[in-house]
């Protein structure tokens, strides 16, 4: 299994990092580090002495060095530099290079909770074709070495099977607990939530009876399963309302919106990036092609 991480010289590149670590240990993985320059544009304050292009690549290559021996030896790392007007599209093309099963970015820097979706990160939610694992802000100082638990989020849309048959693979394969969280009472596609409304009440314990059978049967029998049905008044506030540790992780389907085998970041994913700081990973709708790669 291989790990694109989209990496910078900033405090959101080392959180991509320590979370690509956290990843590659828990998945038995390697890391392929990308840091993705500009194709050939000169920023005025630089006014290098010689081949400008020559003269960034040898600072993205110091750059990559230390961010490699920043990985713990026990983590398989490699790293290259890629030249793209678009970071997104560069991350994409650098992981069907590799044929990577998933690529990480940081998303620090903003006012956004422990999330700021910049541009590059943007991007690539609403574009890739492979899962994309978003690290808040802070993950470097985390002290997590592998994934603790797995939180999946589901609800009842198209490519939610998908999804839960994700969470169940990673699961299995990492040895984490699974915990399955029913979004069906604040799924828009069934009205407001309202406490009081038991026939919201039992459909939201129903599928949560189903998704909580579906994993076990694919499962272990004594893996640890979990289920839960949020509540608030707020997608917000319902998230809020779960317990989170350190080393958790959250993964959450990509939208109905988005094309085939591509992401797009739902507004219920991007409401739950404001309060949480947990790793998010999307997961795009539908399986991947060969001939979907760039």
């Amino acid at each position: 299994m291989r790990i694109v991480v989209g990496y910078l010289a900033t405090p959101g590149g080392a959180d991509a990092v320590a979370l690509g670590v956290r990843l590659a240990r828990t998945l038995d993985a390697e890391l392929d580090l990308c840091l993705v320059l500009p194709t050939d544009r000169v920023p005025p304050s630089v006014a290098p002495v010689g081949d400008y292009r020559k003269h960034l690549t040898d600072q993205a290559e110091e750059w990559l060095a230390a961010a490699r021996a920043s990985v713990p030896d026990d983590v398989a790392v490699g790293s290259r530099v890629a030249f793209d007007d678009s970071s997104a599209n560069a991350l994409i093309t650098e992981a069907a290079r590799v044929a990577a099963d998933l690529i990480v970015v940081g998303g620090a820097g903003g006012i956004a909770a422990s999330f700021s979706l910049g541009s590059v990160v943007n991007g690539l939610l609403h574009s890739a074709p492979v899962p994309v694992a978003v690290a808040p802000r802070g993950t470097r100082h985390s002290s997590a070495q592998r994934v603790r638990e797995v939180t999946c989020a589901i609800g009842e849309r198209a490519g939610a099977d998908l999804l839960l048959d994700n969470a169940v693979r990673f699961s299995r394969a990492a040895g984490t607990p699974l915990r399955l969280v029913s979004l069906v009472a604040l799924d828009p596609a069934f009205g407001a939530l309202r406490s009081a409304d038991d026939t919201v009440r039992e459909r939201a314990l129903a599928h949560a009876r189903y998704t909580h059978d579906t994993a076990k049967r694919q499962l272990p029998e004594d893996f640890s399963v979990t289920s839960a049905i949020v509540e608030g008044r707020s997608i917000e506030e319902a998230v809020g309302k779960l317990d989170w540790r350190d080393g958790d992780l959250i993964m959450v389907g990509s939208s109905r919106l988005s094309a085939p085998r591509r992401l797009f970041l739902g507004s219920t994913a991007a409401k739950m990036l404001r309060v949480l700081d947990v790793p998010m990973m999307v997961v795009p709708r539908d399986q991947l092609a060969a001939e979907d790669l760039p």
